[in-house]
Protein backbone atom coordinates (compact mmCIF):
# COMPACT_ATOMS: atom_id res chain seq x y z
CA UNK A 1 0.00 0.00 0.00
CA UNK A 2 1.03 3.64 -1.19
CA UNK A 3 1.88 6.12 1.67
CA UNK A 4 0.60 8.97 0.27
CA UNK A 5 -2.22 9.37 2.36
CA UNK A 6 0.28 9.56 5.32
CA UNK A 7 0.97 12.87 6.02
CA UNK A 8 4.78 13.84 6.35
CA UNK A 9 3.26 16.68 9.00
CA UNK A 10 2.55 14.28 11.46
CA UNK A 11 6.11 13.84 13.39
CA UNK A 12 6.41 11.89 16.52
CA UNK A 13 7.54 14.35 19.01
CA UNK A 14 10.59 12.87 20.70
CA UNK A 15 10.64 15.12 23.65
CA UNK A 16 7.14 15.08 24.62
CA UNK A 17 6.14 12.82 27.82
CA UNK A 18 3.37 10.64 26.00
CA UNK A 19 5.02 7.69 24.78
CA UNK A 20 5.86 7.06 21.23
CA UNK A 21 3.34 4.30 20.35
CA UNK A 22 0.31 6.96 22.06
CA UNK A 23 1.65 8.92 19.71
CA UNK A 24 1.29 6.63 16.38
CA UNK A 25 -2.28 5.66 17.63
CA UNK A 26 -3.65 9.07 18.24
CA UNK A 27 -2.63 9.62 14.29
CA UNK A 28 -4.35 6.26 13.31
CA UNK A 29 -7.34 6.44 15.16
CA UNK A 30 -7.71 9.99 13.16
CA UNK A 31 -7.55 8.57 9.82
CA UNK A 32 -10.08 6.04 10.57
CA UNK A 33 -12.77 8.50 12.37
CA UNK A 34 -12.13 11.42 9.47
CA UNK A 35 -12.68 8.52 7.08
CA UNK A 36 -9.13 9.01 5.17
CA UNK A 37 -9.24 5.24 5.68
CA UNK A 38 -12.27 3.48 5.31
CA UNK A 39 -13.77 -0.03 6.69
CA UNK A 40 -12.56 -2.53 4.83
CA UNK A 41 -9.18 -1.05 3.89
CA UNK A 42 -5.85 -2.35 4.56
CA UNK A 43 -3.49 -0.02 6.16
CA UNK A 44 -0.10 0.57 5.80
CA UNK A 45 2.36 -2.36 6.76
CA UNK A 46 4.61 -2.43 10.02
CA UNK A 47 7.57 -1.97 8.21
CA UNK A 48 5.87 1.09 5.91
CA UNK A 49 4.69 2.75 9.03
CA UNK A 50 8.25 1.92 10.65
CA UNK A 51 9.73 4.33 7.86
CA UNK A 52 7.32 6.78 7.68
CA UNK A 53 7.50 7.34 11.01
CA UNK A 54 10.99 6.65 12.07
CA UNK A 55 9.89 4.58 14.63
CA UNK A 56 11.35 0.77 15.48
CA UNK A 57 8.75 -2.31 15.01
CA UNK A 58 8.24 -2.52 18.73
CA UNK A 59 6.03 0.68 18.91
CA UNK A 60 4.18 0.29 15.39
CA UNK A 61 3.33 -3.35 17.01
CA UNK A 62 2.14 -1.81 20.46
CA UNK A 63 0.31 1.21 19.12
CA UNK A 64 -1.48 -1.42 16.30
CA UNK A 65 -2.36 -3.78 19.07
CA UNK A 66 -4.30 -1.56 21.30
CA UNK A 67 -6.37 -0.80 18.11
CA UNK A 68 -7.39 -4.42 17.40
CA UNK A 69 -8.01 -4.79 20.82
CA UNK A 70 -10.64 -2.16 20.63
CA UNK A 71 -12.13 -3.12 17.89
CA UNK A 72 -10.83 -0.44 15.43
CA UNK A 73 -9.01 -2.55 13.27
CA UNK A 74 -8.43 -6.15 12.65
CA UNK A 75 -6.06 -8.71 11.51
CA UNK A 76 -5.82 -11.18 8.55
CA UNK A 77 -3.72 -13.96 8.76
CA UNK A 78 -0.73 -13.60 5.58
CA UNK A 79 -3.08 -10.56 4.45
CA UNK A 80 -2.44 -7.63 6.89
CA UNK A 81 -4.32 -5.64 9.03
CA UNK A 82 -7.64 -3.95 8.35
CA UNK A 83 -9.69 -0.87 9.44
CA UNK A 84 -12.97 -2.46 11.12
CA UNK A 85 -16.50 -1.75 10.73
CA UNK A 86 -17.76 0.71 13.23
CA UNK A 87 -19.54 -0.89 16.38
CA UNK A 88 -23.03 -0.46 16.50
CA UNK A 89 -23.45 1.55 19.68
CA UNK A 90 -26.54 1.30 22.32
CA UNK A 91 -27.63 2.82 25.39
CA UNK A 92 -28.18 0.87 28.73
CA UNK A 93 -28.55 4.08 30.95
CA UNK A 94 -30.95 7.40 29.98
CA UNK A 95 -33.70 6.62 27.93
CA UNK A 96 -35.75 3.64 27.32
CA UNK A 97 -35.16 2.87 23.70
CA UNK A 98 -34.87 0.19 21.17
CA UNK A 99 -32.82 -1.22 18.67
CA UNK A 100 -34.88 -0.04 16.06
CA UNK A 101 -34.93 3.90 17.74
CA UNK A 102 -30.93 3.93 18.43
CA UNK A 103 -29.94 2.74 15.03
CA UNK A 104 -32.17 5.41 13.26
CA UNK A 105 -30.75 7.97 16.12
CA UNK A 106 -26.86 7.07 14.74
CA UNK A 107 -27.72 7.71 11.12
CA UNK A 108 -27.49 3.80 10.20
CA UNK A 109 -30.30 2.22 8.09
CA UNK A 110 -31.98 -0.67 10.14
CA UNK A 111 -33.95 -3.44 8.49
CA UNK A 112 -35.68 -6.55 10.22
CA UNK A 113 -36.48 -10.06 8.73
CA UNK A 114 -39.31 -11.74 11.16
CA UNK A 115 -38.52 -15.10 11.80
CA UNK A 116 -41.41 -15.89 13.75
CA UNK A 117 -44.60 -14.21 14.98
CA UNK A 118 -47.14 -16.19 16.75
CA UNK A 119 -49.43 -16.91 19.69
CA UNK A 120 -48.17 -19.58 22.23
CA UNK A 121 -48.37 -20.78 25.92
CA UNK A 122 -45.83 -19.12 28.08
CA UNK A 123 -43.24 -21.28 29.21
CA UNK A 124 -41.90 -21.29 32.71
CA UNK A 125 -39.37 -18.45 32.78
CA UNK A 126 -41.11 -16.38 30.52
CA UNK A 127 -44.44 -16.34 32.39
CA UNK A 128 -42.11 -15.81 35.17
CA UNK A 129 -40.47 -12.85 34.25
CA UNK A 130 -44.28 -11.28 32.77
CA UNK A 131 -46.44 -11.97 35.95
CA UNK A 132 -48.35 -14.53 34.24
CA UNK A 133 -49.08 -17.83 34.84
CA UNK A 134 -47.60 -20.35 32.73
CA UNK A 135 -49.37 -21.73 29.86
CA UNK A 136 -50.88 -18.01 29.95
CA UNK A 137 -50.49 -16.95 25.88
CA UNK A 138 -47.74 -14.46 24.78
CA UNK A 139 -47.03 -13.12 21.65
CA UNK A 140 -44.02 -14.08 20.27
CA UNK A 141 -41.64 -12.61 18.03
CA UNK A 142 -38.29 -13.28 16.81
CA UNK A 143 -36.82 -10.92 14.84
CA UNK A 144 -32.92 -10.70 12.62
CA UNK A 145 -31.89 -7.03 12.82
CA UNK A 146 -29.60 -6.14 9.87
CA UNK A 147 -27.82 -2.55 9.87
CA UNK A 148 -27.12 -1.71 6.57
CA UNK A 149 -27.65 -4.98 5.27
CA UNK A 150 -25.24 -6.70 7.54
CA UNK A 151 -26.81 -9.25 10.40
CA UNK A 152 -26.48 -7.62 13.68
CA UNK A 153 -28.64 -9.05 16.02
CA UNK A 154 -31.05 -11.96 16.68
CA UNK A 155 -34.06 -11.05 18.97
CA UNK A 156 -36.84 -12.79 20.44
CA UNK A 157 -39.66 -10.59 22.48
CA UNK A 158 -42.29 -11.86 24.03
CA UNK A 159 -45.53 -9.72 24.69
CA UNK A 160 -48.28 -10.73 27.42
CA UNK A 161 -51.53 -11.67 24.60
CA UNK A 162 -54.14 -9.98 26.57
CA UNK A 163 -52.36 -6.89 26.75
CA UNK A 164 -52.61 -6.08 22.94
CA UNK A 165 -54.14 -9.53 20.95
CA UNK A 166 -53.55 -7.32 17.43
CA UNK A 167 -49.73 -6.87 17.79
CA UNK A 168 -49.42 -11.02 16.47
CA UNK A 169 -50.33 -9.65 13.00
CA UNK A 170 -48.73 -6.34 13.45
CA UNK A 171 -45.78 -5.51 10.40
CA UNK A 172 -42.88 -5.14 13.01
CA UNK A 173 -40.29 -5.41 9.97
CA UNK A 174 -39.72 -1.73 9.06
CA UNK A 175 -40.96 -0.04 12.30
CA UNK A 176 -40.12 0.03 16.04
CA UNK A 177 -41.87 -2.13 18.72
CA UNK A 178 -41.76 0.07 21.12
CA UNK A 179 -43.47 2.85 18.98
CA UNK A 180 -46.40 0.76 17.94
CA UNK A 181 -47.21 0.07 21.69
CA UNK A 182 -47.24 3.28 22.47
CA UNK A 183 -48.55 5.28 19.44
CA UNK A 184 -51.15 2.58 18.63
CA UNK A 185 -52.06 1.10 21.71
CA UNK A 186 -51.44 3.39 24.45
CA UNK A 187 -48.40 1.79 26.74
CA UNK A 188 -46.35 4.20 27.69
CA UNK A 189 -43.32 2.38 28.63
CA UNK A 190 -41.70 3.69 31.77
CA UNK A 191 -38.77 1.84 32.87
CA UNK A 192 -36.34 -1.70 32.14
CA UNK A 193 -34.55 -3.75 33.51
CA UNK A 194 -31.60 -5.33 31.18
CA UNK A 195 -29.09 -8.00 31.97
CA UNK A 196 -25.88 -8.41 29.81
CA UNK A 197 -23.39 -11.78 29.40
CA UNK A 198 -20.58 -12.88 27.18
CA UNK A 199 -22.03 -15.89 25.03
CA UNK A 200 -20.41 -18.39 22.27
CA UNK A 201 -22.58 -18.10 19.27
CA UNK A 202 -24.61 -21.48 18.38
CA UNK A 203 -24.38 -23.37 15.06
CA UNK A 204 -27.46 -21.56 14.61
CA UNK A 205 -26.71 -18.26 15.17
CA UNK A 206 -23.22 -18.24 13.63
CA UNK A 207 -25.38 -19.09 10.68
CA UNK A 208 -27.73 -15.89 10.73
CA UNK A 209 -25.63 -13.28 12.26
CA UNK A 210 -22.73 -14.48 9.49
CA UNK A 211 -20.41 -15.34 12.33
CA UNK A 212 -18.47 -18.77 13.48
CA UNK A 213 -19.77 -20.99 15.56
CA UNK A 214 -18.64 -20.25 19.08
CA UNK A 215 -17.33 -16.87 18.31
CA UNK A 216 -18.36 -14.01 21.10
CA UNK A 217 -21.75 -12.96 21.36
CA UNK A 218 -23.25 -10.19 23.67
CA UNK A 219 -26.77 -11.87 25.25
CA UNK A 220 -28.93 -9.33 26.42
CA UNK A 221 -32.25 -9.78 28.76
CA UNK A 222 -34.22 -6.94 29.25
CA UNK A 223 -38.06 -6.85 30.57
CA UNK A 224 -39.46 -3.89 30.16
CA UNK A 225 -42.15 -2.24 32.21
CA UNK A 226 -45.80 0.27 32.03
CA UNK A 227 -46.23 3.49 34.17
CA UNK A 228 -47.97 0.95 36.49
CA UNK A 229 -45.35 -1.14 36.94
CA UNK A 230 -46.89 -4.61 35.06
CA UNK A 231 -44.08 -5.85 32.94
CA UNK A 232 -45.36 -5.27 28.92
CA UNK A 233 -41.93 -6.90 27.29
CA UNK A 234 -39.44 -10.15 27.51
CA UNK A 235 -36.71 -10.01 25.53
CA UNK A 236 -33.39 -11.94 24.98
CA UNK A 237 -30.96 -10.31 22.08
CA UNK A 238 -27.75 -11.80 20.94
CA UNK A 239 -25.54 -9.43 19.49
CA UNK A 240 -22.33 -9.91 17.16
CA UNK A 241 -19.66 -9.11 19.60
CA UNK A 242 -17.66 -7.65 17.16
CA UNK A 243 -20.02 -5.28 15.58
CA UNK A 244 -21.77 -3.65 18.82
CA UNK A 245 -20.88 -1.41 21.70
CA UNK A 246 -23.11 -0.79 25.00
CA UNK A 247 -22.65 2.02 27.06
CA UNK A 248 -23.24 3.11 30.53
CA UNK A 249 -24.31 6.30 32.15
CA UNK A 250 -23.28 6.11 35.93
CA UNK A 251 -24.20 8.94 38.44
CA UNK A 252 -23.55 9.40 41.88
CA UNK A 253 -26.65 9.27 44.85
CA UNK A 254 -28.21 12.49 45.04
CA UNK A 255 -26.32 14.40 42.33
CA UNK A 256 -29.13 13.74 39.42
CA UNK A 257 -29.97 17.04 38.54
CA UNK A 258 -29.34 16.27 34.70
CA UNK A 259 -32.06 13.29 35.00
CA UNK A 260 -36.43 14.03 34.85
CA UNK A 261 -38.41 13.38 37.59
CA UNK A 262 -39.44 10.43 36.12
CA UNK A 263 -36.23 9.25 35.17
CA UNK A 264 -35.11 9.92 39.01
CA UNK A 265 -38.02 8.08 40.17
CA UNK A 266 -37.37 5.26 38.23
CA UNK A 267 -34.19 4.92 38.65
CA UNK A 268 -35.04 5.06 43.19
CA UNK A 269 -37.74 2.30 42.41
CA UNK A 270 -35.50 -0.19 41.01
CA UNK A 271 -32.81 -2.68 43.16
CA UNK A 272 -29.05 -1.38 43.28
CA UNK A 273 -28.40 -4.64 41.69
CA UNK A 274 -30.14 -3.08 37.99
CA UNK A 275 -29.53 -1.27 35.20
CA UNK A 276 -32.10 0.66 33.59
CA UNK A 277 -32.34 -0.33 29.85
CA UNK A 278 -31.51 2.03 27.01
Amino acid sequence: MALDNLSVTEVIRRDSPVPYYYQLEGFLRERIENKTWKPGQRIPSEAELCAAYDISRTVVRQALNELVQEGVLYRRKGKGTFVAEPKIRESLVQHLTGFYEDTVALGLKPSTKVLQQEVIPAPPKIAEALGLNEGDPVIVIDRLRFVDGEPIVLVVTYVPYRICPELVSEDVSTQSLYAILENKYGLELAYGRRTLEAVAATKEEAELLDIEEGDPIVLLKSISYLKDGGPIEYFKARHRGGRSRFEVELFRPGRVETLSHEDVSALRDLPRSNILSG
